[in-house]
């Protein structure tokens, strides 16, 4: 099955700088996909060349079997964006907004485009101008999703959003995804990542350090382990693949390798376990996994990762 979107040895350079790096993305037709990492790893750079808004330096790329830079006018009819940062015509209504982005693509659901102005309890008569932030970003959801397109392209698309919106919204992208669409979907919202996508990428200088299903990538870190015994557990920060030991008396919280994890919790029944905890690794703690001498170095922005 041809990929939705494909990436290989992508390159991008802005000056000296190397914005893209050989950067490898595949996304399948009807998955979601995550795109995750800090500003400046890429994310954005990678979707403008995605839409054809810029040329690559180097690399193949590949857009529902287009090349996006030769062919954007067609694929624009078969793909809707959202950015992050939304700037409409100030003169113009909501409504005239969405009607116009959707004549751009050849037209769209009016029955979609009604529902979904009630879901997002949004407006349609009020002037850009008169808009917030969280507003502007709901007119641009609302023509994305009132199209029947192929791909959806989200770059950090609920910044501005309430809580109950971003809930509207990870609804609405299950039904776009059960109706056949793909979705390409950036955000530094972790949670929202987690809950949504089938696969993540997660990008770091430009290059893809981490892909797969979450079930892939936790098998690449650690699961969190908290016993209570009938007696004081001895030497457990001595076992290979524990790391993180917290002993308190019988209650010894500890990390583990995936890898290790069989072995240590038969050592760990030699000491009587009256219970156990075991928790796998957040989609925050594959991230960071990455990104963490970062964040303790403060080298990069991770506004929005909880």
């Amino acid at each position: 099955m041809t990929a939705a979107i494909a990436t290989s040895g992508l390159i991008k350079n802005f000056g000296s700088t190397q914005a893209l790096d050989q950067l490898e993305l595949s996304v399948a037709p009807g998955e979601i996909h995550g795109f995750l990492g800090p500003n400046g790893a890429g994310k954005t750079t990678t979707i403008r060349i995605l839409l054809g808004l810029l040329r690559r330096d180097g690399g193949e790329v590949s857009v529902l079997g287009g090349d996006p830079w030769r062919e954007a006018v067609r694929l624009h009819h078969r793909l809707a964006y959202v950015p992050g940062e939304v700037n409409l015509w100030p003169n113009l209504t909501g409504g005239e907004v969405i009607d116009l982005l959707g004549s751009l693509r050849g037209g769209y659901n009016r029955s979609r485009r009604a529902d979904l102005l009630d879901r997002f309890a949004l407006d349609p008569t009020k002037r850009c101008r008169a808009y917030s932030k969280g507003n502007r970003q709901k007119v641009a959801l609302v023509a994305a999703f009132a199209s029947d397109v192929e791909l959806y392209l989200l770059d950090e698309p609920t910044s501005g959003l309430d809580p109950l919106m971003e809930t509207v919204f990870q609804d609405v992208v299950r039904e776009r995804r059960e109706a056949g669409s793909t979705v390409l979907l950036s955000s530094h919202i972790l949670s929202e990542v987690e809950a949504l996508c089938d696969r993540v990428t997660i990008v770091r200088a430009g290059r893809a350090a981490e892909s797969g299903t979450f079930d892939q990538l936790r098998h690449l870190t650690r699961t969190s382990v908290v016993v209570e015994t009938s007696r004081p557990i001895d030497g457990i920060d001595h076992v290979p693949g524990v790391h993180d030991v917290d002993l308190n008396g019988s209650l010894t919280k500890f990390s583990v390798d995936q890898s290790e994890l069989n072995s240590v919790l038969e050592r760990l029944v030699s000491f009587g376990v009256r219970s156990l905890v075991s928790s796998p690794p957040t989609l925050e703690e594959l991230f960071l996994r990455h990104y963490g001498d970062d964040v303790t170095s403060g080298r990069t922005d991770l506004a929005g990762v909880r």
